[in-house]
């Protein structure tokens, strides 16, 4: 406010600057709060509460998800009562150990293989194999999601519980207030042998090998989940085979059209599509990727929100 020399106006001008201080101050308090509230919804939309929940990140590589130094304890009940064995929370993840969770969830046996660092559970339902480093479980022929890895820690093997809960068929309910996973009682897991579509596979695992070759399992499965976030889109056809040979609005997968689909898939192509089909997903907003290193267009990017980058493929909603 400019110096004035009129006595006759000095109340009121400093009146005037008062109030003008004032809603300056009332307008800085609001954009505190707001750029505070944006930071605590950007801080909710990355923190995964429990495992199991999409994380939408800048980046992500098998690094990004390697256990944590800092951990806490988190409770566990299976079918309402409190579990007594070992637990770890790491990157928002809720960890048991094998052995002892298998035994209680009622498998016969256990076994390690110190050489291939692989443990196995069974019953006479049931055959469950773990190994450090992975980013899945095998259960009954079933792969399962495990996506913050499989580790092995203080001598004991260390597995997401939502995924060694799933092998043995229970469910689990978190409750962010108690801190507490809840385990429902276990029940047979459906084989992998009836549980898949083998067309399904076929197509689904000759897609992501042609797609993503060269990427790690991670890369793989993000692969697999664009093309069954298309079929549960109504944009796009309700089949895997549909989607990948849909040519509404142009070819929408190159290997479709020069022979690349028909190539023989890897194991972990076929690993990666079994993983999909049992739930695996890096984001379930998904339905575009792009490697810009050898990308023809750049529709993609220029006209679709973008959401994460895994190994060399950048992916849009």
């Amino acid at each position: 406010m400019p110096e004035r020399h009129c006595r006759g106006k000095e109340f009121s001008l400093k009146k005037s600057y008062k109030l003008q201080s004032s809603v300056k101050s009332v307008i800085s308090f609001i954009t505190a709060t707001v750029l505070c509230l944006c930071l605590v919804q950007n801080t909710k939309a990355q923190y995964v509460p429990e495992e199991g929940q999409a994380v939408e990140e800048t980046m992500i590589s098998e690094a990004s998800i390697s256990p944590r130094a800092a951990e806490r304890t988190v409770r566990v009940y299976v079918k309402g009562q409190s579990y007594g064995g070992r637990t770890l929370f790491l990157n928002s993840v809720t960890y048991v150990g094998f052995r002892e969770f298998s035994m209680y969830m009622g498998a016969a046996e256990v076994t390690w293989d110190s050489q291939s660092k692989t443990a196995r559970a069974s019953s006479d339902s049931l055959s469950v194999t773990s190994r450090n480093g992975d980013l899945y479980i095998t259960a009954n022929g079933r792969y399962l999601w495990a996506r913050s890895g499989v580790i092995l820690k203080g001598g004991t093997m260390y597995v997401p519980l939502r995924t060694i809960a799933k092998a043995f068929g229970a469910e689990v309910t978190w409750n962010p207030v108690e801190f507490a996973a809840y385990v429902s009682a276990p029940s047979t897991l459906e084989s992998g042998q009836s549980y898949y579509d083998s067309d399904s596979v076929y197509w689904l695992a000759r897609i992501i090998h042609a797609e993503s070759a060269g990427e790690p399992l991670l890369g793989k499965v993000a692969v697999g989940t664009v093309v069954l976030n298309r079929v549960k889109s109504q944009m796009y056809p309700e089949t895997i085979y549909g989607v990948i040979f849909d040519k509404k609005n142009g070819v929408q997968f190159t290997p479709s059209v020069n022979g690349a689909i028909y190539c023989t898939p890897s194991a972990d192509s076929i690993i990666a599509a079994k993983l999909c089909l049992d739930g695996a997903s890096i984001s379930e907003r998904a339905l575009f990727f792009v490697n810009e290193a050898i990308a023809e267009s750049t529709w993609v990017s220029d006209n679709r929100p973008y959401l994460i980058t895994v190994g060399n493929h950048k992916f849009y909603a």
